[in-house]
């Protein structure tokens, strides 16, 4: 099995503490998650009402946390961010992948993650989002072969934002924490302003 975990490359990390540390993190997720209320549609729907931005802003920081971890990791050799899998791009397939992952979020109120956390706390939603989920996995999985050359047809190969933007990586880092910031502040005035 090949493992994507880089910090294996410099620790020589066994694969099976790999696995249980990959374990304990999703579960620990999970907790999060429903501690937070993202089990609950109800609560992650206000969102596109703008009344309760809580989602977008523990996404936000999760991305920002994740490239300052990655950048100073790095920084002192702990990391080798070279070794770090990035899905290929794949341009119409995502853009179009995107938009009806947007409807199903839009209409049911759950994405993957949460539909998970919804399911293993009894919630019938969840239990038809998961069930959906994993029929369009399967459906995909048996249609991919037949629709390879459509879904090459707009590939970019493994690129990053600061390889488009032709950026340093710790200048991108920078550059979207203070994006971050900004999002935060704005969405902090919009709740104010929807939820009266």
């Amino acid at each position: 099995m090949e493992l994507t975990a880089p910090i294996q490359y410099n620790y020589q990390v066994p694969e099976a503490m790999l696995l249980l540390f990959a374990l304990l993190t999703g579960i620990t997720f999970g907790i999060m998650l429903e501690k937070a209320g993202f089990g609950n549609a109800r609560k992650l729907v206000q969102q596109f009402y703008f009344t309760d931005m809580s989602m977008f802003k523990v996404l936000f920081s999760a991305i920002v946390t994740a490239m300052v971890g990655i950048y100073w990791l790095s920084y002192f050799g702990i990391l080798d961010a070279t070794q770090i899998y990035i899905n290929g791009t794949y341009l119409w397939p995502q853009i179009i992948g995107g938009i009806i992952f947007g409807f199903g979020f839009v209409i049911s109120g759950l994405c993957p993650g949460t539909s998970c956390v919804a399911v293993f706390t009894g919630k019938l939603d969840g239990l038809a989002v998961f069930a959906g989920m994993f029929a369009g996995l399967f459906l995909f999985g048996e249609t991919e072969p037949f629709l390879e050359r459509a879904l090459n047809f707009s590939s970019l190969g493994d690129i990053s934002l600061y390889e488009v933007f032709n950026v340093s990586y710790g200048f991108l880092t920078f550059l979207i924490s203070v994006v971050a910031l900004a999002a935060f502040w704005i969405v902090g005035k919009v709740e104010e302003r929807f939820s009266h």
